[in-house]
């Protein structure tokens, strides 16, 4: 079983999927409104929260002015030079994080970043999708020697595998995350098949769902094929403005993820037994072979004197009554007598 520690929690198939509250930039660079949304997290019971570190000028050419995102009407270095955080107040929440006994994440989007990040002395990193194929960078993160969780969206399994060779080369801990990169992402574009393909193709890898969906149930049914991890955006309040607030989940929909993948954790695996538990059910469920008529020593049993009937409290259950049929009695019976097999000539075969 894959299993990787971040400061102090297991994740892995034997434990709750570690839900993550993917904070990211819906703080718009906002430290109040950052802090706001880590207590309304922890207030919900989540145990990790993760942000992004961007430092612009070491993330971005200034190409990227031109680029336009498709959930934006501004280009993607103008939103990450409003979102950014400075370092200080980084540190600043990365305490808070850590004084309500949750995990502190961030994505490192450029060198820089992932330096400032061990500076700071994060517990692991989480790669974003656009980095899986940006190798140089996963190979500097790996480097750190510190577990990583790799987002794998619109990457092939080429280029995952690629990746997948760093990490095991630098030998460090990691998970992967099933990702579809649309904004948002439509249920039948989720694809939670290729989250199971991930596990199998990496059987040393945990693996989980980061969402982009406006709901909690693909990550609900990512769950019950085995997720260990499962992300979505979060917000305090859907109403405020971000550039992922409008798929975000806010604290109550977090609260019910939290609960829902923990019990469906739970109830996966197990095989098809009877359990000793169901036995007080058993004794009221089944049925027992039960006369009903009087029979004689010698008598045949039939349809017109045998019968089967609740409680299951007789030796001889309702799965023997076709071989019984035609074997004799070894005793007179009165009707409504549970027959045991002592009262069967021959007994039990």
């Amino acid at each position: 079983m894959p299993q990787i520690t971040i400061a102090g929690r297991h994740i892995g198939p034997d434990f709750a999927p570690l839900v993550i509250a993917e904070i990211g930039i819906n703080h718009e660079g906002d430290y109040a409104k950052a802090e706001r949304m880590v207590r309304d997290a922890a207030a919900v019971g989540c145990e990790c929260v993760k942000f992004q570190c961007h430092v612009v000028e070491d993330e971005m050419s200034p190409q990227a002015k031109a680029v336009i995102p498709g959930n934006a009407d501004v280009s993607i270095y103008e939103i990450m030079d409003r979102c950014q955080l400075g370092e200080a107040d980084e540190r600043k929440l990365m305490d808070l994080v850590h004084s309500l006994g949750m995990i502190y994440l961030s994505t490192p989007f450029s060198r820089a970043a992932a330096d400032r990040l061990e500076g700071m002395g994060v517990p692991a990193y989480k790669i974003g999708s656009g980095e899986c194929n940006n190798y140089p960078l996963v190979d500097h993160i790996a480097s750190f020697g510190k577990p990583v969780i790799l987002s794998t969206g619109m990457n092939s399994m080429d280029n995952v595998r690629r990746s997948v060779d760093i990490l095991r080369a630098r030998k460090v801990p990691f998970g992967l995350m099933h990702t579809t990169s649309m904004y948002p992402t439509p249920p039948e574009k989720v694809r939670l098949g290729a989250m199971v393909e991930l596990m199998d193709a990496f059987p040393d890898a945990v693996v989980g769902l980061s969402d982009h969906t406006l709901t909690i149930y693909p990550c609900l049914g990512a769950a019950a094929l085995g997720a260990t991890m499962l992300e979505r955006h979060f917000t305090s309040d859907k109403a405020w403005p971000g550039p992922d607030v409008f798929l975000s989940m806010d604290p109550a929909e977090m609260k019910q993820l939290i609960e829902g993948s923990a019990i469906i954790q739970k109830a996966r695996g197990g095989t098809k037994a009877i359990l000793p538990e169901e036995q007080v059910t058993i004794d009221f469920a089944y049925a027992s072979c039960v006369t009903i008529a009087p029979i004689k020593k010698g008598e045949a049993f039939s349809k017109a004197n045998l019968w089967v009937k609740r409680p299951g409290t007789g030796q001889i259950l309702a799965e023997h009554f076709e071989g019984l049929l035609g074997r004799v009695a070894a005793a007179d019976m009165d009707k409504d007598t549970q027959i045991t097999w002592q009262q069967v000539e021959g007994g039990k075969k």
